[in-house]
């Protein structure tokens, strides 16, 4: 498995999946190209993933440094956690333009891009919240389910391309770090709701950020060619039940 050369954006960078995903890539030889809200180390472009012209921007720039794109990883997300009378509409809009247009407007703007790549693919992030529901999470799982399915037609109209643009989705359960720590931040008794997380998982632990990007690779390389359209769960078998 190698991806020696192959040039591959990765959105939401600066955070734990973000870091674990581009580490990953250059260790098969890969070069990622990080983007993230806020500039810092490590980030090479700031970007909004909710605003177009900021991915006109971003994709401008891949296209005048590189001269290709072979990879995206629509990795930038937000969650929230509140009852649905507590969600306002601004909140609810918010959830959406980051996970779901964003995922939608990564797709969509380098799609020219990655056409000049010899074997381009698109993975995106989602989550168990894209195929089951949780209580205090309207918006998430909303939002996540729109990802899935936007990744299956665009695995579909990929498809007919020469060469083809693979799209897949990847839905990890609870993964250590700020995700795991933030849904417990919002409940009433956050170690309690820590621990409570760790026992639904049937292999009783959380997922690591390392094992997510793994499986990223995987099907960013060509080990993975005949893998499009479809939904990869890394979950412990929390939905195995």
């Amino acid at each position: 498995m190698s991806l020696t050369g192959r040039v591959i954006l990765v959105t939401g960078a600066g955070g734990t999946l973000g870091r674990a995903i581009c580490a990953a890539i250059a260790a098969l030889g890969g070069v990622p190209v990080a983007t993230d809200l806020t500039p810092g180390p490590g980030i090479d472009y700031p970007h909004d993933v909710t605003s177009e012209a900021d991915w006109q921007r971003v994709i401008t720039a891949i296209d005048g440094d590189h001269g290709c794109l072979d990879g995206v990883v629509n990795n930038a997300g937000v969650m929230l956690v509140a009852g649905l009378a507590d969600t306002s509409f601004a909140a609810w809009r918010r959830v959406m333009a980051v996970n779901a247009d964003g995922t939608f407007l990564g797709c969509r703007m380098a799609w020219d891009l990655l056409q000049r790549g010899e074997a381009p693919s698109i993975v995106n992030m989602c989550s168990v919240s894209g195929i089951v529901g949780g209580a205090k999470l309207s918006a998430y799982n909303a939002s996540k389910g729109a990802v899935r399915l936007l990744t299956k037609s665009v695995a579909l109209e990929g498809a007919r391309l020469t060469p083809p643009i693979r799209c897949n989705s990847v839905h990890p359960a609870f993964v250590e770090g700020s995700m795991v720590d933030g849904i417990a931040a919002a409940m009433r008794d956050p170690t309690a709701a820590h621990e409570k997380m760790r026992t639904m998982v049937p292999l009783g632990r959380f997922c690591q950020a390392e094992e997510v990007a793994t499986t990223v690779v995987t099907l960013l390389s060509p080990v993975s060619a005949f893998i499009t359209g479809t939904e990869v769960v890394i979950d412990g078998g929390l939905t195995a039940a």
